[in-house]
């Protein structure tokens, strides 16, 4: 007499995406891209948008109304299935239940979920914040974890921690937002002082931002308060950054089960419609990278040790997308590092590892494989 024996559920991945943050657009362009590749013969997937004012929502799974269209930016809110109803994860290790609840209505249980997979970009969600409440629901996920994610997502910590490392990073000065508030005359005398030290033209840019968002070139003192300004609408703490001559190279870095390997590199070619690689270079106007960086072997191998080397040293889990400068000397010096890089289908992170022999069904795949064999907790 044969048993009757029920298969074993698959995986379920929610992909999180959007939220609070300016990146909001491109975090849901993220997700389309994953929601499009992610294998549904071996996970199922439940994705959750989290609107611009935090509210999470059960939203369509629907990658071609998640792409950037006629230069207009997607949102959850024009995604989620309901405008009222809000998804939840309860904060108890013991559950993994995901339940949505609306207004008058019986709250309904949409099963547990195994793995968070975050495509969030920036504040409320490349930060730690998320991770530390995932952390606290007991849920697998993605990527880094809550250290390594506020370092990431802080420039001023991020170099903090790479010079103790011993790792070159560029001059940079930090203006707090007390300062500003308090005595804007003083903070400009410092980001002056520094132009004295370092030469013109600055960078000024939020110091917890990403997408290249909130980033002016400053040329002259005429543009730093309006500079100050617009990246102060991003993050009340900026980040002043000398002009560094030479190349712009990236490298992508992957967790394997052997530990954390180096993508080839990327040259970001100099942007001829705009002033530097901004955010409509990046996103409207798909400037595109150079995969493999044309930088020789042994440039090659440096620039890959460097971006272990930075990975490690923010205890990063994952991946992560290491930015760098080749100076006219010959030397690199390392920028700033994503622990979410873009998704996007013109992203650096993912066409590099499409060079490296990595598709990109892989790479996700990889991720989620990842982080359902790490636990929560100390680690």
């Amino acid at each position: 007499m044969s048993e009757n024996t029920q298969s074993p559920r698959k995986p379920r991945v929610a992909v999180v995406f959007g939220g609070r943050s300016s990146e909001h657009a491109i975090s849901v362009v993220t997700a389309g891209a994953v929601l499009s590749a992610i294998d549904r013969d071996k996970y199922d997937v439940l994705p959750i948008g989290i609107t611009t004012d935090g509210r999470w929502a059960l939203t369509a799974d629907a990658p071609e109304r998640m792409a950037i269209a006629d230069r207009k930016l997607p949102n959850v809110s024009d995604l989620a299935e309901s405008e009222q109803g809000g998804v939840v994860l309860p904060v108890d290790p013991s559950s993994r239940e995901v339940v949505l609840t609306e207004p008058g209505q019986v709250p309904k249980a949409l099963g547990e979920v195994d793995v968070v997979f975050p495509v969030l970009h920036g504040p409320y969600g490349e930060d730690g914040t998320l991770q530390g409440f995932l952390e606290l629901s007991g849920v697998p996920y993605v990527g880094a974890g809550v250290l390594a994610s506020a370092v990431g997502q802080d420039k001023e910590y991020m170099k903090r921690v790479f010079v103790s490392f011993g790792l070159p990073v560029g001059p940079y000065e930090v203006i707090r937002p007390r300062e500003w508030e308090q005595n804007p005359a003083a903070a400009r005398k410092k980001i002056v002082e520094f132009a004295a030290d370092h030469g013109w033209p600055l960078f000024v840019k939020p110091a917890r931002g990403g997408s290249s968002m909130g980033i002016t070139k400053v040329d002259d003192l005429s543009g730093l308060d309006e500079a100050i300004e617009e990246a102060r609408r991003h993050d009340p703490k900026i980040l002043v950054e000398s002009l560094l001559r030479g190349r712009e190279i990236e490298c992508g870095v992957l967790e394997f089960e052997d530990g954390p390997r180096a993508s080839v590199p990327a040259e970001i070619p100099p942007v001829t419609d705009h002033d530097f690689y901004d955010f409509e270079a990046k996103y409207i106007d798909s400037a595109s990278g150079i995969v493999p960086a044309p930088i020789g072997d042994e440039a090659t191998a440096e620039v890959q040790r460097l971006a272990v080397a930075a990975y490690e040293a923010v205890s990063c889990e994952g991946l992560v997308r290491a930015d760098f400068f080749l100076t006219e000397d010959g030397d690199f010096v390392i920028n700033e590092i994503n622990t979410m890089p873009g998704f996007t289908p013109i992203s650096m992170y993912p066409r590099m590892w499409q060079e490296s022999g990595v598709s990109y069904p892989e790479l996700v795949d990889r991720l989620v494989q990842a982080a359902l064999t790490r636990s929560t907790g100390l680690r």
